[in-house]
């Protein structure tokens, strides 16, 4: 598989002198639904931000197709690469439909120096989209007017919009009701299966089990293990990271994936309860 996105040695480091991210190497190839886990503050949304060209490292190479992604201009960046972000500080005062037209912008032909009215595949797109993100029902409703849920399914569906070839997504299915945490990673699956790089970053490790070819585990910013779920979801490579609250078994139906349950351990108890996911 052809790697069009790639990290080389990334430090990240605020300005406040935290460092965020520290030596990572990553590599994202076309075609792959590749999972980021981690704990809260591992680096995770960092690692995202870098990877869409929103931040740049304080030293090592973020690049795509082999040029550094701050040297790419916004709108050439937008039309290969699409972020998904945790949520918004503030909402606009805007429809949902207008909201997620925005991600077309990257695709409006420029007139006289300011773009374009929206065509008539601009606004197909944006319907595609939120049909997409099952959140076709909300595109006439105010942003202000949405449960958290649903403005999730929404900043997925103004992602897919933008038609990029790359998508990254920042706990799309946070806030979410189980139903739609399915449909979200069915949907990034069949983008991978399309053709499309996603990485995804998620606290939900059975859905990450499930749906992703690859799992990377971050731990104080540095890539603590890398490989299919079989290999990183195990008492092994998890307990170091997550602790010992958690209970490990394998899917009854479907594929045997490994689940991983938070569950509370008892004082001495044996982290892996029965057989080992292996």
């Amino acid at each position: 598989m052809v790697s069009r996105l790639r990290m080389s040695a990334v430090v990240f480091d605020y300005a406040q002198g935290r460092r965020a991210l520290d030596g990572v190497d990553v590599e994202l190839p076309e075609g792959e639904l590749a999972a980021l886990i981690g704990p809260n503050g591992s680096g995770k949304s960092t690692l995202l931000r870098l990877a869409a060209g929103l931040l740049a490292p304080t030293s090592g190479r973020a690049e795509l197709d082999g040029k550094p992604l701050t040297s790419w201009t916004a709108r050439a960046r937008a039309r290969e690469v699409a972020f998904v972000p945790a949520g918004l500080r503030a909402l606009p005062e805007r429809r949902v439909f207008d909201f997620v037209l925005g991600g077309r912008y990257p695709h409006l032909v420029r007139l006289g120096g300011i773009y374009a009215t929206e065509t008539p595949a601009d606004r197909t797109a944006v319907e595609s989209a939120l049909e997409a993100a099952d959140a076709a029902e909300l595109g006439k409703r105010k942003l202000d007017q949405l449960s958290s849920g649903q403005f999730q399914r929404v900043l997925v569906a103004r992602a897919l919009a933008q038609e990029a070839r790359i998508l990254l997504c920042d706990e799309p299915t946070a806030a979410l009701d189980p139903e739609h945490q399915v449909r979200i990673f069915l949907l990034l699956e069949g983008l991978a299966r399309a053709g499309r790089t996603v990485l995804v970053a998620t606290h939900e490790l059975n859905l990450a089990s499930r749906f992703a070819a690859r799992c990377l585990l971050l731990d104080a910013g540095r890539l603590a293990a890398g490989g299919t779920p079989e290999d990183v979801l195990r008492p092994e490579v998890l307990g170091p990271v997550f602790g010992r609250h958690l209970l490990y078994a394998r899917a009854q139906r479907g594929p045997a994936r490994p689940l991983v349950v938070p569950w509370p351990a008892e004082e001495g108890e044996d982290p892996l309860p029965g057989e080992s996911p292996r």
